[in-house]
């Protein structure tokens, strides 16, 4: 079980850029790791809009922005293409970076599937916050504020 102190599980993934991708090339910077059910749906796409819109903020404060899901690549080009995102989303096909950050369980009336959470990393790869339940609407800006914070000494 994953918890807050601790380095965060590596991972290796195609990314939508084309790229494959590690947790350890983020070092450096903060890093915000988020997992979503699947591309185009409507609080997906609510959540990875409103991570873009503040894009040019988590650059200030030096964080990176990665959104996973069990979404191919192709999918990932679609997405990021039709909503005009400027996040980097990882396509997890194995499911072995959701399970390991424990982002895989039961959904209710839908199954077994990605959960809804997020995990903020400081620049040297240890879990500084979890966000176990997400609400899609005003996530990016909570988590925003609380990189600032962090930043500034505040509690974390």
């Amino acid at each position: 079980m994953l918890d807050v102190g601790i380095f965060a599980p590596n991972f290796k993934l195609q990314g939508s850029d084309g790229k494959e991708h590690t947790r350890k090339e983020f070092e450096g910077k903060y890093l915000v790791l988020y997992f979503y059910p699947k591309d185009n749906t409507p609080g997906c796409t609510m959540e990875a809009k409103e991570f873009t819109k503040y894009l040019p903020e988590f650059d200030s404060v030096g964080a990176n922005v990665v959104g996973v899901s069990r979404d191919d690549t192709k999918s990932h080009e679609h997405f990021v293409e039709s909503c005009k995102l400027g996040i980097l989303l990882l396509s997890d096909l194995t499911r072995n970076m959701i399970q390991a950050y424990g982002a895989w369980g039961d959904k209710g009336i839908f199954g077994m599937g990605v959960l809804r959470k997020t995990f903020v990393l400081d620049p040297t790869g240890k879990i500084i916050k979890i966000y176990p339940k997400v609400s899609p609407a005003g996530h990016a800006k909570e988590v925003l504020e609380f990189i600032k914070a962090a930043k500034n000494g505040g509690q974390v």
